[in-house]
């Protein structure tokens, strides 16, 4: 690994850590899952998943997520459309991997990569923005 590759290799351990922790402010109960949108170095955005403003903050009913729940990439984006941000060429640092509604949104936002640190069963999203061209790495941590 190159002296580049391994600065931003620690960059992206340390905005994987802060999306777990901003994790923490999710109330669903099955999943938590947090994301952070991050351009020149500085976070942007921030999102988890979680009922729509206005709702009870309760996302499952009978061990069955709600249908309204939104997953934290969404409303990572959401935010930045309601802020004077832009997401396009930033990175989005996701603490589960990215399903193929919220990889749909990524794509039309301009983030130009995706960090992730968990897989999900399915890999219809990460293959959906690998097509688009976007730069996705997984790191186990």
């Amino acid at each position: 690994m190159t002296e580049k590759e391994e600065k931003q290799h620690k960059l992206d351990l340390r905005y994987l850590r802060m999306a777990r922790i901003w994790a923490e402010n999710s109330y669903c109960q099955r999943r938590q899952v947090g994301a952070l949108i991050v351009k020149n170095k500085m976070i942007i955005s921030d999102g988890y998943n979680g009922t729509p403003s206005g709702f009870e903050n309760v996302c499952e009913e009978n061990n069955v997520t709600k249908p309204y729940v939104l997953h934290a990439e969404a409303n990572a984006i959401t935010k930045i459309a309601r802020s004077h941000n832009s997401s396009d060429g930033a990175t989005l640092y996701v603490t589960a991997s990215p399903c193929l509604e919220c990889s749909k949104l990524i794509i039309q936002a301009g983030i130009k990569r995706v960090v992730y640190s968990e897989k999900y069963r399915l890999e219809d999203g990460i293959e959906l923005l690998r097509r688009a061209g976007i730069e996705v790495v997984y790191i186990e941590v």
